[in-house]
């Protein structure tokens, strides 16, 4: 990465670490697909998971079978980001919808490796999954590879719902933040062509489908 596109940040014990300046780097459908196809299988569960729900790893990672509703197509996230500006002590649960799709594939994926009731579903560490993504996006001939990381997953989500046509609130709602900070990311409808928007529809189902 270049020296230009990184910003150093000193913490108070006088560690210091770099971060990308530009974090907002989302996928485009085709390069979703591509970097896909590169994630050996016992990955692309993870990788699925996140670019179906948005949901932040650390949220999917506790996820349970109970707290999927395959039927009414939908999950709770019983632990989630605590909100410090709003002076939450505690994690508040989120429900987000699912694709019928996406059920289908969960479904599937609970009677294949026998999950219980109180099993958790198999997703990746932090740690592993950006390792993961990096060697894909590599193989995959991403140029930029290293302006991903996990987190770039959901804003991916989020901008191809907003590309899709979902309303503000239930896209601020799903991702769990404020208007204010889905409206940093915002990318305009017209960065994504109609095939593009074909194409994410394959990837996500019907997810918010109107």
């Amino acid at each position: 990465m270049k020296a230009e596109e990184l910003n150093t940040i000193t913490k108070k014990d006088g560690v210091t670490y770099t971060v990308r300046k530009n974090r907002d780097r989302f996928f485009f459908p085709s390069e979703w697909g591509k970097f896909y196809d590169k994630l050996k299988n016992s990955q692309k569960f993870t990788f699925h998971f996140l670019i179906n729900t948005g949901a932040r790893i650390n949220e999917a990672r506790h996820v349970k079978v109970n707290d999927i509703d395959l039927v009414n197509q939908r999950i709770v996230l019983r632990v989630t980001k605590v909100k410090a500006k709003k002076k939450e002590k505690n994690p508040r649960p989120r429900v987000i919808p699912i694709s019928s799709q996406f059920a289908k594939y969960l479904k599937k994926h609970i009677k294949t490796y026998k999950l219980g009731a109180e099993d958790k579903l198999g997703i990746l560490s932090t740690s592993a999954a950006n390792k993961a993504m990096k060697l894909a996006l590599k193989e995959a001939g991403i140029k930029d590879y290293y302006m991903f990381s996990i987190h770039n997953v959901r804003k991916t989500l989020e901008n191809w719902l907003m590309a899709l046509g979902v309303d503000s609130l239930p896209l601020t709602a799903h991702m769990g933040h404020s208007l204010a900070t889905a409206a940093g990311h915002y990318v305009s409808p017209d960065v994504f062509s109609w095939p593009e928007k074909q194409e994410m529809r394959l990837i996500i189902g019907d997810l918010y489908r109107k």
